[in-house]
């Protein structure tokens, strides 16, 4: 009996840990980007940045996840052109549009969720996708999905934030 209770145990603390982690799938690391060129450090790298494709119920969700990045990636050490607000424009306008900044690469994606989910607790929950295209190529360098959701406390955007940080980690 002492047995099943302690199998039984484990499994739900197994169960438990599964539901509150992160679960990513990257590519390749973002930092790569720069062995690529003949840069040496993050800030000679230009990436211009726009709204991810908003999936959700949720509006502007593509642009708050966005605006997020955006302050990731400076705060990483990167030159970032922003067009998160200059609405959905299709892949050859971003890529225009990337090309006219001099930006080596652009980053482009999607929000699959943003939203508080229902209950008791109300726990924040965010899903995305980042695709980091070559500007003159529109070759794939890195991409990165994930979701979280976190404590009933947090906030979406702190959920998001620590997500987008942990995608582009280097």
């Amino acid at each position: 009996m002492k047995a099943i209770f302690k199998s039984l145990f484990y499994t739900s603390i197994l169960l438990m840990s599964v539901g509150c982690s992160t679960s990513i799938q990257t590519k390749a690391k973002l930092s790569s980007i720069y062995a690529d060129t003949n840069s040496t450090t993050r800030g000679d790298v230009s990436i211009s940045v726009f709204a991810l494709k908003n999936y959700t119920d949720t509006p502007r969700a593509g642009m708050r996840a966005s605006n997020i990045i955006d302050g990731v990636l400076i705060a990483s050490g990167y030159r970032v052109v922003s067009h998160i607000q200059d609405g959905e424009k299709s892949f050859e306008e971003m890529r225009a549009a990337a090309l006219k900044d001099n930006s080596k690469y652009f980053l482009y994606g999607g929000v699959s969720e943003w939203r508080y989910k229902t209950g008791i607790d109300g726990e924040p929950a965010v899903s995305l996708k980042c695709v980091l295209y070559e500007t003159k190529s529109s070759r794939v360098i890195w991409s990165s999905t994930a979701s979280d959701s976190d404590w009933g406390n947090a906030s979406v955007g702190t959920t998001a934030q620590k997500l987008i940080e942990s995608m582009i980690e280097d």
